[in-house]
């Protein structure tokens, strides 16, 4: 049987997500035919990527010359053909036993695009496109972010998602296991991360090394496969109201890909342009259609990234220099860097070895209802290296991490982390009377354990191990929710639910030698006496209406209520609104919300101070918790939930077929934001006084600590602009515009118990100012660009990073002197070849112009003027920020983006 079909006027299938998706053929437990044809514009040009969905599968994506093929069983079957800007067709037909052809011609579609529909975020009652949407949401395709050639999910966000950031730092320690992130410059814990709608696990790491993201702590992104992966949907805009805390900068949701029977194995390759930090993986996804319209995906990650290695020039007079360096001998120091100029430092990218598989599946019970469920776990271990310790540094490791009869030369401790993480969820989707009613249970966790080798401690001499298993941390939760939707009339939808949540958090202790005296050279074990156990739950619930006051009207509204066992209740809501002109062409929107951040279990109750002896009298340094007695006696008062008011003002503008502009404003305006303090001590002003007294009669020599310490605003503008399906030549092109501004990210006022207002102290100074509000880019830019000819596509992205700022007193920087990092374009290019129907060839070059961080000092004033002017003062200064030459490229704190250059990749995919 042969059929050819010509239709000119079909109405689009508005609110039908298509991207580049590749979807193969069902099968099922009968008898079955072979479906196929092609599938063309009307000027006879193959349509590649075009999908064509049966009733009873996932479908099938059409090839290079826009033919298609799909197994399905004999009978009567509804068959879906569409591409994104044509026409959608949908035929009835009946297979009979024999193959049969369909060739299709879609026309392209005249005045309503296929828009791409918001699935589950920020939306709970029905779904709609983005221009429908009353607030900022992306959408980025699995395809997508496989094309940037990144080695994890966080890596290939850089570099799709303008207010998206993440670096690594160049001394890692903790931070090597995962690189802390943020959206609008607004810290890691402000993003909330869901997958397929449920709330994800948060790392059990807090970051309190001086980085971006200090004191703070987010999900592991880098553990979800990108294989895995559909689409993200990226909501802008603050969502306490639909999802609770942690959601005030924005939500990320993973949608898992569904529906696919088809398998693929992708072998990838990847090298940095100085030969190291070789990429190799090989994943694997497989899925299958059950009968009743069920599935099962999977996906097996497996990983490898090598040490990249970037050492620096160590400076000897530096090293010498008691402040920058060890007051060393200017002789020997020479003699020691004429052998090893870069004092046998390591610094850069670690070594990294991941494995991670992830499944996910649904199951009908009835044409109503639908069992889903998606489990994943990944295991990480990264081995990274501390500062070498040189013989002026370190006169001796007691024989014992070198030969008898060689030279010492110093020795260089590595860091190994060991990480796992794990999420699951189970639900009931049910559709009865009108109700759609979704019950799940969702659990998840994170541990990291750390072991620190090649490295001794020097208070047991010559009875010190060289290997330390210094603890870690473990976190988990789980979670029940409900949810509830109806659809009350044509123009009002309602939603409500609940959700539990319990958490536990556990900071493990490491083995009696890594913190006996002064602990394992390099990172010294977590003491037995600051162990914990720590648990909470909350209960929250909301309520959500949407009124389309006309077809272009619509009125949204939230409300939530959260009960904590440790804090108490708070109360947040939402409104948002938009309004669509010139036939559907122009839409206004706009919102106004309030939102909270919980402090986690880690910010209530991390300690890690250290006992020492000071005049015959033990005293109490480092790390205290919130509650201890010693935050207590300086007046710290207990942690309270952040709280914030977004507001947010935007345009969408659709002119023509397949061009889509948007352009948002955003306040976000957060009161006792939850930091890690400065360290609090011993002053000298004339006002210390009383603040002396009670350290001294509390013993307390010098603490830092959770607290609410500030109130900050951050305002910025998005703005996306996406042209796609522009005829050139035989292929088609797509166009794409997107970047993030911060207009302010402004600290309002810092909150200071009064003791230490009295001193004329603060719980926080001007280096960690920096890196809590200007350590990211000031603005992001991406320009990309796609093209598929043929077998052949291509792409090409320009990503600009923006100034960052930073202020590094406690690494010796002159305070009258800020260390910026100028703007900055990376290029990336890529291409993909269809060798077969089946087996595709794809390589990158990342930064193809080996473009570089560049950092220079900025004088604010007339005394950091002077200093620049003097040579000798920019060298001390240089020194200080670099370790003496050790980071010359990233200094200590990191740069907006990476400093391995040029990277170059290679993968070869093969479907079946």
């Amino acid at each position: 049987m042969q059929l050819f079909i010509r239709k000119k006027q079909v109405p689009a299938l508005s609110r039908l997500l298509l991207s580049f998706i590749i979807l193969f053929t069902a099968y099922g437990a009968s008898a079955q035919s072979i479906l196929k044809g092609k599938i063309s514009d009307p000027q006879g040009a193959p349509l590649v990527g075009a999908t064509i969905k049966t009733d009873e599968s996932g479908g099938t994506s059409s090839d290079a010359n826009g033919a298609y093929s799909a197994k399905v069983t004999n009978g009567k079957h509804k068959l879906t053909f569409s591409f994104t800007g044509f026409e959608t067709i949908v035929l009835q037909i009946n297979i009979a036993g024999a193959d049969t052809t369909i060739n299709v011609t879609l026309n392209p579609s005249s005045g309503n695009t296929l828009k791409e529909v918001v699935i589950s975020t920020g939306i709970r009652t029905k779904p709609r496109t983005i221009t429908d949407s009353p607030v900022p949401i992306d959408i980025v395709g699995g395809k997508d972010l496989a094309s940037t050639g990144q080695p994890s999910f966080d890596k290939a966000l850089e570099y799709r998602v303008p207010s998206f950031n993440t670096v690594n730092t160049p001394v890692n320690d903790a931070t090597s296991l995962l690189d802390p992130y943020e959206i609008r410059n607004l810290g890691p814990s402000r993003t909330l991360i869901l997958i397929d709608g449920k709330r994800k696990n948060p790392s059990a790491l807090t970051y309190i090394v001086p980085s971006p993201g200090r004191g703070e702590g987010g999900a592991d992104l880098s553990a979800i496969p990108i294989d895995a992966i559909d689409h993200i949907e990226i909501l802008r805009d603050g969502a306490s109201a639909q999802y609770g805390s942690d959601a005030i900068a924005g939500v990320l949701n993973v949608i898992l890909k569904k529906k696919s029977n088809y398998g693929a194995i992708t072998l990838n390759s990847g090298i940095t342009g100085k030969g190291d930090g070789g990429r190799l993986g090989v994943s694997l996804t497989n899925g299958v259609i059950l009968n009743n319209d069920g599935y099962i995906n999977y996906t097996l990650d497996l990983s490898h990234i090598g040490k990249a290695d970037r050492p620096g020039i160590v400076s000897a007079i530096g090293e010498a220099n008691s402040s920058t360096g060890f007051g060393a001998d200017i002789n020997v120091v020479n003699a020691y860097l004429a052998k090893y100029p870069t004092a046998n430092n390591h610094n850069a990218d670690p070594e990294k070895t991941a494995g991670k598989f992830l499944i996910n599946g649904g199951i009908p019970l009835d044409e109503n209802s639908q069992v889903y469920f998606n489990a994943a776990y990944v295991a990480k271990k990264v081995n990274s290296f501390a500062n070498f310790r040189t013989p002026y540094w370190q006169s001796t490791d007691y024989g014992l991490l070198h030969a008898a009869g060689t030279e010492y030369i110093g020795y260089g401790p590595t860091f190994e982390g060991d990480l796992s993480d794990y999420n699951g969820t189970i639900g009931i989707k049910s559709q009865k009377n009108g109700w759609n009613t979704d019950v799940s249970f969702t659990t998840g966790g994170n541990q990291q354990l750390y072991t620190v080798n090649n490295t001794i401690n020097n208070s047991l001499g010559v009875n010190s191990p060289i290997s330390f298993k210094t603890g870690g941390f473990s976190f988990s939760n789980n979670i029940g929710n409900i949810d509830i939707s109806r659809k009350v009339t044509d123009q009002l939808n309602i939603a409500f639910g609940s959700e539990f949540r319990v958490e536990r958090w556990q900071l493990i202790p490491g083995d009696t030698a890594s913190y006996s005296g002064g602990g394992a050279q390099s990172f010294p074990g977590y003491q037995a006496k600051n162990a914990i156990i720590a648990n909470r739950y909350n209960l929250g619930g909301y309520f959500s209406l949407d009124y389309d006051v006309t077809h272009d009207f619509l009125v949204s509204g939230t409300i939530r209520d959260e009960q904590y066992s440790d804090f108490g209740n708070t109360f947040v809501w939402k409104l948002s609104s938009r309004y669509k002109l010139l036939d559907d062409k122009l839409t206004l929107r706009g919102s106004a919300s309030t939102g909270f951040k919980a402090p986690s279990l880690a910010q209530l109750y991390e300690q890690l101070s250290t006992p020492a002896v000071s005049g015959g009298t033990v005293i109490t340094q480092g790390l205290v918790n919130n509650i201890s007695p010693q935050a207590k006696a300086i007046g710290i008062p207990e942690l309270k939930p952040e709280k914030s008011l977004n507001l947010t003002a935007g345009v969408g503008v659709n002119p023509v077929d397949n061009l889509n502009i948007t352009l948002d404003y955003y306040n976000i305006k957060i009161t006792d934001r939850i930091i890690l303090s400065n360290t609090i001590g011993p002053g000298t002003g004339p006002g210390a006084a009383g603040l002396d007294s009670v350290l001294s009669k509390n013993h307390i020599a010098k603490v830092i600590f959770f607290t609410n310490g500030l109130d900050t605003r951050t305002q910025g503008l998005d703005f996306v602009a996406s042209y796609r399906n522009i005829l050139l030549g035989s292929g088609r092109l797509g166009l794409n515009v997107s970047g993030n501004y911060t207009l302010e990210n402004k600290n309002l006022g810092t909150i200071n118990p009064p003791l230490i207002e009295a001193a004329g102290a603060s719980v926080i100074n001007a280096n960690f100012e920096a890196l809590l509000l200007t350590s990211r880019p000031k603005f992001k830019y991406i320009l990309g660009a796609d093209y598929r000819i043929g077998k052949w596509s291509f792409n090409a992205n320009e990503t600009i990073f923006g100034p960052t700022t930073f202020h590094d007193t406690d690494n010796e920087l002159n305070p009258n002197l800020n260390v910026v990092f100028k703007t900055k374009g990376v290029t990336d290019i890529g291409f993909n070849f269809d060798i077969l129907k089946n087996l595709t060839f794809s390589g990158g070059v990342e930064n193809l112009f080996n473009v570089l961080p560049k950092w220079h000092f900025v004088a604010p004033n007339a005394a950091g003027q002077a200093v620049l002017a003097d040579p000798a003062q920019v060298l001390y200064n240089t020194n200080g920020i670099t370790f003496n030459g050790r980071y010359p490229v990233t200094t200590n704190n990191g740069s907006q983006f990476s400093q391995l250059g040029i990277i170059y990749s290679a993968s070869l995919k093969l479907k079946f």
